[in-house]
């Protein structure tokens, strides 16, 4: 595992007009970073109510051809989805949204997070005589809502009651064949999910610069545990909660320092700001006399503006990216596979050579990849390497969607800081403190879950830090 990976993106539509499969194309395209296994829109035709749904392993552009969006009916009311594998494998079967039929009609769910406790309602489904056609959780929870939608009277009462015995990490966004569109957020918002609005209606989406693709004005968060209801392009019922006692609000902090995109605005905080800020207080936390700073690209870029600003040091582009690979890209012997770093990153030389730099990234997590990238500066003439690194050191594991290695791979939980240092080949180490982390995003709205920091579930963003 080379990055961090999160399980999906969420996107979906409830419009005036018939042009929703093409905004939710547009909005999952921008929301691409979040899942890059596999796509899919669901849309409910506006001449007879039934739910189409297009899904396939792949980048968004390769299952949704003009040829495909074309042959897609005219809809309203639209929701998409573009994935990883964390819970299920990666399968065409598992790719959301997940259609899920009840006694009057059908409803479709896509879904963001990853539910812990998805083996139990599985098998209490089962005993009722639901059948599954997947191993994802995302299924199941498609088919607990259908459930309960035929035993409560209003969807938004049966989409309350399935909702609340989901446990972890959940935000969705569910289309009805009753051209209704409905969204739904943990209590605790592990996941981010926004609110926005047009002329031609509203949209909901896992990050705000997925609402600017359609063209669509950021209005708000939707918060921790909070239903909202959708028709005819309008929100008709907000403020809805799941649970009446609120729980411990725990937005994975890492949407900050890396998930998110840097435009993107969550919870009250832009991405890039913190980001910016990270950089600031690692340039204070972890000083080094050097003659440039580097970001790793792309995700290191941001922290690295921050550290040149704060130290002073020039900030210079360390690499030339070949942004042409794709998935595809094919490594055909075993040399060519141990120098993928150098066909995706290539040094620049005329920058690094002779010079001692600060190379900023924003995690490590089994050191294998940093490590080639010091050694591929290093042979282009770097004089020094000292890196610096936005988020805590990586110790455990995390059941909530984020694709952290178990917690032996990870380099942080077996070895000491110098001992990651020297493996890595690094001159110096610093990674933000926790403190640091948590001072970079005080902006954020709501408090943060650092359990694969800490080993805590849910952490307070003012206090109970260690």
């Amino acid at each position: 595992m080379q990055k961090i990976k999160e399980e999906c993106g969420i996107f979906g539509v409830n419009l005036k007009t018939n042009e929703a499969v093409g905004i939710v194309y547009n909005g999952l395209l921008a929301l691409q970073h979040r899942g890059q296994e596999g796509a899919g829109i669901a849309c409910v035709c506006s001449e007879d109510n039934d739910i189409h749904v297009k899904k396939d392993l792949g980048l968004v552009k390769e299952v949704f051809s003009n040829k495909v969006i074309a042959e897609m009916p005219a809809s309203n009311v639209a929701i998409g989805h573009v994935r990883y594998s964390t819970t299920g494998s990666n399968t065409k079967a598992n790719v959301s949204p997940f259609l899920a039929d009840y006694l009057t009609g059908r409803l479709a769910v896509a879904h963001n997070g990853n539910i812990t406790n998805a083996k139990q309602l599985r098998a209490e489904l089962k005993k009722l005589g639901l059948r599954f056609s997947a191993t994802s959780d995302s299924e199941v929870v498609a088919l607990l809502i259908a459930y309960y939608k035929t035993t409560e009277r209003r969807t938004i009462d049966g989409v309350k009651k399935a909702a609340s015995m989901l446990n972890g990490a959940f935000s969705l966004v569910i289309a009805s064949g009753k051209n209704k569109l409905i969204a739904v957020r943990d209590p605790n918002g592990f996941r981010p999910l926004c609110l926005g609005k047009s002329k031609e209606g509203i949209a909901i989406a896992s990050e705000s610069c997925a609402l600017e693709s359609g063209g669509f004005e950021f209005l708000r968060d939707v918060a921790p545990g909070e239903i909202v209801v959708i028709e005819k392009g309008e929100i008709v019922s907000e403020g809805v909660k799941l649970k009446d006692k609120e729980q411990g609000k725990g937005l994975c902090i890492f949407e900050y320092v890396y998930f998110a995109r840097p435009d993107s605005i969550i919870d009250g905080l832009s991405v890039y700001e913190s980001r910016h800020n990270m950089g600031q207080i690692l340039a204070k936390e972890h000083p080094v006399d050097a003659d440039i700073v580097c970001g790793v690209p792309d995700s290191g870029m941001e922290a690295a503006i921050g550290y040149s600003a704060a130290s002073g040091i020039p900030l210079a582009f360390g690499f030339v990216k070949n942004r042409y690979l794709g998935r595809s890209f094919i490594y055909p012997t075993q040399n060519e596979r141990e120098s993928v770093v150098k066909l995706k990153l290539n040094p620049l030389r005329a920058n690094i050579n002779g010079k001692k730099i600060v190379l900023v990234d924003d995690s490590i997590v089994r050191g294998t990849t940093i490590g080639k990238i010091i050694k591929s500066l290093k042979d282009a003439g770097a004089k020094e390497i000292h890196i610096r690194v936005s988020s805590p050191p990586f110790k455990y594991s995390c059941q909530y969607g984020t694709d952290i290695d178990s917690e032996e791979n990870l380099i942080a939980n077996r070895m000491t800081h110098d001992e990651i240092c020297q493996k890595i080949g690094a001159d110096s180490l610093g990674f933000i403190s926790m403190e640091g982390l948590i001072e970079a995003c005080k902006k954020c709205e709501t408090e943060f879950c650092t359990a694969c920091f800490t080993g805590n579930e849910l952490k307070n963003k003012k206090n109970d830090l260690e």
